[in-house]
């Protein structure tokens, strides 16, 4: 007999009280958002010992609708958040910018057409199908 896979149990789920943060947000209303993880106790209370983080948020409108986008932000007060967010987010816009051009590139190197030719091998001259057009084999 095989067994089963273990699955956890939702009594067996525990939270890690060593590593608890308390969520702040803050935003303009217009474009930016501001995320503030203050790390805490187990009590609430502030824990000294740990780093803040911070991190920005915003949407961008493209083609294909509204593109939601984060980024982390160095910085050691809200104030200074603020100001390094333009930077931040530019930095993660052209991130993505990057990994969508080589997801492109890479799925246009795997489109093989059925029975034409191989990529590399020569293919069509121009680029077009034979024939057809003003100067094509037509007459």
């Amino acid at each position: 007999m095989s067994e089963e896979p273990q699955v956890q149990e939702i009594q067996e789920v525990r939270v890690d009280v060593a590593n608890l943060y308390r969520e702040e947000v803050y935003t303009d209303l217009r474009v930016a958002t501001i995320r503030v993880l203050v790390p805490v106790k187990a009590d609430g209370t502030p824990d000294t010992t740990r780093e803040t983080l911070f991190s920005g948020q915003t949407t961008l409108l493209s083609q294909a609708g509204p593109l939601p986008v984060e980024c982390p932000i160095e910085a050691r007060t809200l104030q200074e958040a603020a100001a390094k967010f333009p930077a931040a987010m530019k930095e993660a816009v052209d991130r993505l910018i990057e990994e969508a051009r080589e997801i492109r590139r890479r799925e246009a190197s795997r489109i093989v057409v059925p029975g034409g030719p191989l990529p590399g091998a020569g293919g069509l001259r121009g680029g077009g199908m034979p024939g057809g057009g003003i100067l094509g084999g037509g007459r």
